[in-house]
């Protein structure tokens, strides 16, 4: 076995895939005798052979039987990725953002809302989290379909874990500056080392400040994060982690990225703004504070306890338009945005191998606990506009609205306002799988059940309680070790609130993924391939039941939708320099029973594209006078794109492809590197959105735009 340098690529011999680590991609404790320790000088950036133990699997993903991509932090540098909303929907196939606000990122895959893990906790609320900055993120992991070893009850696309950066045992430190267009400004502080001489006593602090304007006229947002880690290795066997994230924004009013328009997209400029210069900026903290403990008990079982603390908070204004006109007259409305998000998590997992006779065994077991509650207001609501003083044709915000600027009643703390707008979500769930080798480990079959106890209440009134087990069944062949195939049947599912005429609680919603795969990893691990075919069968959705009258709201169980598709991923180098990161992704995601004429047998379902491409190429001369220097190029294409919400479906415009192209140009040397990224460089006009009843909503992405970030390794 080899053990390379942190930075470096860990290799080993070629029966020795099934490496398992105890701590994280940071800092790694070997389970095996190390022998011989080389330092080579040879990086693999886009490739990872292990996720992290966040993902509690303790085993390489091309065991895993099922997709599982990880994009590691090379990758989004040089993609120029900066925060969790800036591309990291490129880097993974099927994997798409959707418009929304901007102080949290909403990510699709396979037709659906993609939960937001943070260090293996689903951080998923209904508008948040709040939008990673990639300062102290370390990589992030894409799991697709149903993940029962992470959760069971949510949507069936999967999730997206970000992983923090934690302390290496190095002694070394980052710095950069960032400066790029819309007076675009970013420092970043990255400092790594021990506290104490016996190196027990580790620390990672990674810190962050930026500032910028935009492309629309009074839209700013300015940021900083602070993320200390501290590491204590208790003995050979066992550490403790503690480590805290806060992040701040300060920005203009959220909803100020949204275009209004009764002509059909693309009719006003892609700089259009509705915003007026006299709005209250929006301000929003989030906290989050973890614990974790990890023990090993000989070579074969580690147990690993977490907990953590999350604390959202957000006080501002949302601008949307009503009584949209065919003449372009509008009426802005102001409404206050006011959010505090708290969550609790509580985890512990045991995982091990043992043989019986000739079948092996890799056993996972755990607790999860989860306690969430959210309190809005929104409430408060201030016209700027009356009718017929704003046309969105003929006028630009001028400073002057005709009502002049809202004042919100905010005398009473948040828990007060939001009485009847609240959210709350406690569960838990008891998880058991074991994954039975055969044949020296060449077929793996995996059995696995969890049981998960949710209690939902909605809005302070409605409240529903559900329990459920998901089972979970796996079989992986490996052909060589660098080559597996997969087949994947896991189970999902989601409380739903309403009532039968019957009297009887509707069900939770219940999504089935059937999906087979082949994984490679080529070149002795330097280039990775995946390929998935899946289905997805979301069943017991519900609609408003046509037999009501007054003010009956009864339901009826009879919708029904599959999503459908094949995924297709490689990243990695394919010559010394050459690196690759290419994905497609086709998406078939349709109605299959239903009663509700606003979403017809055979009709799309919204929030994704049919065909969507990634491309991605970097080559970095080796040798000679030039080395060190590098060109990138790529492209993201969206096709056949149905919008993020039903529309009426009446003369309704289709949204046109997506194609957008980036590139950058790098230099490196010793400890000094530049990075010169140059966004839409075919200045195309780009967006998403949607119909709302007899108007059209979208927000556009710029035109062309650079950054230049200059670094320093010490």
């Amino acid at each position: 076995m080899t053990l390379m340098a942190c930075g470096a690529t860990l290799s080993t011999k070629a029966g020795e895939e099934n490496t398992q680590v105890l701590a994280d991609s940071n800092f790694v404790f070997a389970e095996q005798n190390i022998s011989e320790v080389v330092v080579k000088g040879v990086l693999q950036p886009y490739t990872k052979k292990t996720v992290s133990q966040s993902l509690r699997l303790n085993m390489p993903i091309i065991q895993v039987p099922q997709s599982i991509r990880v994009v590691s932090k090379e990758m989004m540098d040089d993609l120029g990725i900066l925060s969790a909303d800036e591309g990291i929907q490129r880097t993974v196939s099927g994997v798409s953002k959707l418009e929304h606000w901007g102080d949290y990122v909403r990510v699709n895959a396979r037709g659906s809302r993609v939960a937001a893990f943070r260090e293996g906790m689903n951080f998923t609320s209904t508008w948040g989290p709040m939008t990673e900055d990639m300062s102290y993120v370390d990589r992030l992991e894409f799991v697709k379909g149903p993940a029962g070893f992470m959760m069971s009850n949510g949507e069936p696309s999967g999730l997206y874990n970000v992983v923090t950066k934690k302390p290496t045992g190095q002694d070394k430190g980052n710095a950069s500056i960032t400066l790029g267009s819309y007076d675009y400004y970013r420092a970043t502080l990255d400092l790594d080392g021990h506290l104490d001489k016996s190196k027990k006593l580790l620390y990672r602090l990674n810190v962050m400040g930026m500032t910028s304007n935009s492309m629309r006229q009074y839209e700013h947002n300015k940021r900083y994060s602070i993320a200390p880690v501290v590491r204590y290795l208790i003995d050979d066997n066992s550490l403790l982690t503690l480590e805290y994230n806060l992040q701040y924004m300060n920005a203009s009013n959220i909803g100020g990225g949204y275009t209004f328009s009764p002509s059909g997209y693309k009719t006003l400029p892609r700089d259009y703004s509705l915003l007026e210069p006299g709005l209250e900026p929006t301000r929003a903290f989030d906290h989050t504070l973890i614990l974790n403990y990890q023990k090993k008990f000989g070579e074969d079982w580690k147990l690993t306890t977490q907990l953590a603390y999350s604390n959202y908070s957000r006080t501002g204004s949302s601008l949307w338009a009503y009584n949209v006109e065919d003449n372009g007259n509008i009426l802005r409305t102001i409404s206050n945005a006011d959010v505090l998000n708290e969550m609790k998590f509580g985890q512990v997992n045991l995982n091990g191998k043992f043989d019986t006779g000739n079948i092996s065994h890799k056993v996972l077991g755990g607790l999860d606990m989860s306690d969430k509650h959210a309190w809005y207001d929104w409430m408060q609501a201030f016209a700027l506009d009356s009718a017929g003083t704003y046309n969105v044709f003929h006028n630009q915000p001028m400073g002057t609205p005709y009502y002049g600027y809202p004042h919100f009643d905010r005398s009473r703390n948040i828990k007060e306002r939001a009485n009847n707008t609240q959210i709350s979500q406690s569960s838990y769930g008891v998880y058991v799988q074991d994954m039975l080798g055969f044949f020296n480990d060449k077929l793996l079959l995996t059995l696995a059940g969890r049981f998960t106890h949710v209690k939902d209440a909605s809005y302070g009134t409605t409240k529903t309680t559900v329990n459920h087990f998901s089972p979970r069944v796996g079989l992986t062949y490996r052909l060589d070790p660098f080559t597996s195939f997969y087949a994947l049947y896991d189970q999902t599912f989601s409380p739903q609130m309403g009532q039968k005429r019957s009297g009887e609680k509707v069900k939770p919603v219940v999504s089935n993924n059937w999906e087979i795969g082949a994984k490679r990893n080529w070149m002795d691990g330097r280039l990775q391939t995946s390929l998935s075919l899946y289905r997805i069968l979301i069943d017991n959705q519900i609609s408003s039941d046509p037999s009501n009258t007054g003010s009956e709201s009864y339901y009826i169980q009879v919708g029904q939708s599959v999503s459908k598709g094949i995924e297709f991923d490689v990243n990695g180098q394919i010559l010394p320099g050459f690196n690759i990161m290419a994905n497609y992704a086709y998406t078939d995601y349709k109605v299959t029973k239903s009663q509700n004429p606003a979403s017809p047998v055979g009709k799309q379902m919204p929030g994704h594209a049919k065909h969507q491409f990634n491309l991605w190429l970097k080559y970095e001369v080796q040798n000679g006078l030039f080395k060190g220097l590098s060109a990138s190029i790529g492209e993201t294409s969206l096709l056949d794109r149905s919008t993020w919400t039903f529309a009426d479906g009446v003369n309704e415009q289709p949204m046109p492809n997506y194609i957008r192209v980036d590139g950058s140009l790098g230099w490196r040397k010793d400890k000094v590197s530049l990075l010169l990224n140059v966004n839409n460089i075919m200045d195309a006009y780009l967006f998403s959105g949607c119909k709302y009843g007899n108007y059209y909503t979208w927000q556009s992405e710029p035109g062309r735009n650079f950054r230049f970030t200059v670094s320093y390794n010490f």
